[in-house]
């Protein structure tokens, strides 16, 4: 199993979880742990060999450690993903591919997209493609038949590839840390519409793309990773199209093996992120 905990910093908590894990006759073959030091959080995450009632485990463990300590406890065990589209098929192919190689470390149960654009591709790959569209529809209306959709899957995660609509608050809350966005640019810069559009009138010498957990607040959320390339004046707005596709693919990819691997930690507006 993974262990992911977080909570105030003290002398002897590494001592204090090691001893909960003995006792309980597991073995830790790997701990990652770091300290912010100016808000003195300490966060730590552990690969556990052995088998235990996790309950009780996280009971132990609440015990010898400080009172705002968070646990997760996950098990070995492959994720799933549900996946939301509009029409551009860059990620979504590079999704379906790993999943179709089986090196993705997850198993995609559905896409969804508002249009109907990317289904040939997705039923290429044998997987359920359903057509919501928003056309005509308020947004609890249209949100309302994407969660009934849903509900007809068992998944970990939603991963918005290029999913170009603006969710609400309800929706984001009801799958609060579990939405995974990729973003068209180098975030905080360029928020919105048309980001290379942006960089181009900017000038900019580098464009790069954001993949994020979704909050409330427009391209805001916890940063999981992030790529950039250098460009020039020679370059024009659909040669950064181009080459901003890319970078899309790669930090997405990258940042699901982060946290379909449970090595991203969430702490207000900011991750701690276990890379090696």
């Amino acid at each position: 199993m993974v262990i992911l905990l977080q909570c105030s910093d003290r002398v002897g908590l590494v001592a204090d979880i090691s001893a909960v894990m003995a006792t309980a006759g597991l073995n830790i073959i790997s701990m990652k742990e770091f300290v912010n030091v100016d808000e003195n959080r300490f966060y730590i995450r552990l690969e556990i060999q052995g088998s235990t009632d996790t309950q009780h485990l996280q009971q132990q463990l609440k015990a010898r450690l400080p009172e705002d300590t968070e646990i997760s406890i996950r098990p070995y065990e492959k994720k799933k993903i549900a996946i939301l589209v509009t029409k551009e098929h860059h990620c979504l192919g590079d999704i379906l591919l790993r999943n179709y190689f089986n090196t993705l470390g997850a198993d995609v149960q559905c896409v969804i997209g508002n249009y109907d654009n990317l289904e040939a591709l997705t039923k290429k790959f044998d997987i359920p493609f359903h057509h919501i569209s928003h056309e005509g529809k308020e947004k609890h209306a249209f949100e309302q038949e994407i969660q009934e959709a849903l509900a007809a899957y068992e998944f970990d995660y939603i991963i918005l590839a290029k999913f170009m609509r603006i969710l609400s608050p309800e929706f984001n809350s009801k799958y609060a840390s579990r939405i995974v966005n990729i973003h068209h640019s180098f975030l905080p810069a360029f928020i919105g519409a048309h980001p290379y559009k942006q960089a181009y009138e900017r000038g900019v010498k580098l464009i790069g793309a954001t993949a994020h957990f979704v909050t409330n607040v427009l391209d805001d959320g916890p940063i999981i990773a992030q790529q950039t390339i250098h460009v020039n004046h020679t370059h024009s707005v659909k040669d950064m199209v181009r080459l901003g596709r890319e970078i899309e693919k790669s930090v997405l990819a990258n940042a699901l093996q982060l946290v379909l691997q449970d090595k991203v930690l969430v702490y207000h507006n900011k991750t701690i992120v276990f890379e090696n």
